[in-house]
Parts: structure tokens; C-alpha cells; sequence
């Protein structure tokens, strides 16, 4: 089931995520609805809160990247076979040289802006069998995992950007929350009654 995207200004994006157990209520549907949702966005992750729930879930498929011929080959066939459920999951470290990358957000349509994180990042998480792993990433799959995670600590990446570019996008981040936007996919406004 293709669940609404909660956009931009809605407090659960704010939440830091709980902690779920393997026991938690529908998880399978639910991690199901989710990727079903993320793919009719044309996105390549998607967070719990995202979809209006503050719990430490996110999954990413970076398959979309693979087909980018500015990637080196190495890096293309890294994102192809990429597509994983992190639960509970807690970065250990994040290392390597801080670099630039042209992030977006399927809560913040239409809004894109250079995002610095570092390159590389250890974590800890547990996949949908609440099989436990700790795993390094770099380069892009690094940073997907890294915007996602951040949804989870109540993070967006629009928090990351200079002032000046925050005051520059005021207006259009405004304009989101009140849901005054045009996107080919079901969003939730915090301002509005139903989402479309």
C-alpha cells in the first residue's frame, strides 16, 4: 500500500526515532508499504518518520545511482545490488574527508542544495530478521545511509546549510508545509486536513 509522504513543518520529523523489537506490531507490511511507497516517489530511501511514524527504521535501494556514467564502474556496480532495511541502527563513526553532494528529499520536494558529510561511516543496525550487523560504507552509499539516518535522529538535510541558504529557502519550505506544491506523489501537510 502506497502510504502519504509527510512533508516539510510536521513535528515527527523533528521526533528522535524509538527503538523498535522484533515483535513490533505488522513490521513486515509495514517495511513493505514502505518500500511500495518509497518506489512510487522515485526515491532511494525512505525513514519511518517520513512516514509519520518516530521509530528507528529506514531502507534504502540505491539501484537508481548505477545508471550515473560520471560514477567509475566500481562505484556503479556498488549502488546496483544495493537495497537494505536498517533497524535500530546507530553510527558508530564517521570518517574520511567532508565532501559535497546535490541532496534531495521526498519530504522537501523540489528543493535541492550541496549537502558536505564525510566519507565514510561505520554502522550498527539490525535488518528485517533483527539480524544484528556492523557494517563500513563510503562514497555514496555512505551518504544515503547518512541522510537517512539522519531522518531518524530528527535530522533534515535543509538543517545542514548555511544560514544564508536557510533565510534563501524560507519561503519555499513555508510553501511546502502548507502544502502549496505540485508533486506526483501522496504527501501529508501539517497544515492541512488530508494529504493528497
Amino acid at each position: 500500500m502506497i502510504l502519504p509522504i509527510v512533508a516539510y513543518g510536521d513535528p515527527v520529523l523533528r521526533k528522535v526515532g524509538t527503538d523498535i523489537t522484533a515483535d513490533y506490531p505488522k513490521l513486515e507490511e509495514l517495511i513493505a508499504n514502505m518500500w511500495e511507497t518509497m518506489y512510487n516517489a522515485h526515491g532511494v530511501g525512505l525513514a519511518a518518520p517520513q512516514i509519520g511514524l518516530p521509530i528507528r527504521l529506514f531502507l534504502v535501494d540505491t539501484s537508481p545511482f548505477a545508471d550515473d556514467e560520471d560514477l567509475s564502474k566500481e562505484d556503479q556496480q556498488a549502488l546496483k545490488g544495493f537495497k537494505k532495511v536498517f533497524i535500530n541502527a546507530k553510527i558508530e563513526e564517521e570518517t574520511g574527508e567532508e565532501w559535497p553532494f546535490n541532496e534531495g528529499c521526498l519530504s522537501i520536494p523540489d528543493v535541492r542544495e550541496d549537502v558536505k558529510r564525510k566519507d565514510t561511516i561505520r554502522i550498527t543496525y539490525a535488518d528485517e530478521n533483527f539480524n544484528v550487523q556492523t557494517e563500513t560504507y563510503d562514497g555514496l552509499l555512505a551518504r544515503v545511509i547518512q541522510h537517512e539516518y539522519d531522518h531518524i535522529e530528527g535530522i533534515l538535510f535543509t538543517d545542514k546549510l548555511s544560514t544564508l541558504k536557510k533565510r534563501i529557502l524560507k519561503g519555499r519550505l513555508s510553501n511546502i508545509s502548507k502544502g502549496k506544491i505540485n508533486v506526483d506523489y501522496r504527501m501529508r501537510f501539517p497544515n492541512m486536513k488530508k494529504g493528497r
